[in-house]
């Protein structure tokens, strides 16, 4: 697992070839590495060290879950629409240890493609899922949820100042 302030979290990951071996590769190991994280629901390329735009979720088992795409790998995911907007806690695989009240929306469409097949996707999540997407979305632009929280982004300033 990649932590911060390792300079691929910071930086926007590249689009892939969904049906390319090596992507087909890494998706399995991007879901190998979220199923060896009890307590995360979400991990991107770009915390397994890869600079792809490739998400994998799993919010089913997860108390606060009220949708469920069930355990999936996404290439090239883009957000379509999000409504509702709520603040919740969130934390973070690549920054331990820290928690905080992010702003995202409760309702979101992502569209993507499968890796292998290449077959389009559409995702339509809510509550806890919805949060989920939209956070590893935000690692394939090259931020963290500090990003998105008022005050902190100082904090995060000062955690990719630091000597890795």
């Amino acid at each position: 697992m990649i932590v911060a302030p390792h300079p691929v979290l910071s930086t926007a990951a590249e689009p892939v070839d969904p049906t390319a071996p090596e992507v087909v590769a890494g998706a399995a190991d991007l879901l190998a590495t979220l199923r060896r994280e009890p307590s995360t629901t979400g991990l991107a390329a770009p915390q397994i060290g890869l600079s792809w735009r490739l998400i994998a979720f799993d919010a089913g088992l997860h108390p606060r879950s009220r949708s469920c795409a069930g355990e999936l790998v996404v290439a090239n995911p883009r957000l379509a629409k999000a409504s509702h907007w709520d603040q919740a806690r969130e934390g973070c695989a690549s920054v331990a240890g820290l928690t905080a009240d992010v702003l995202r929306a409760t309702h979101i469409t992502v569209h993507g493609h499968l890796p292998g097949s290449g077959e389009p996707v559409t995702i339509e999540a809510d509550a806890l899922e919805a949060r989920c997407i939209q956070h590893q979305l935000d690692h394939l632009d090259g931020l963290l949820f500090l990003d998105r929280v008022t005050g902190a982004l100082s904090l995060h300033r000062r955690l990719h100042s630091c000597d890795a």
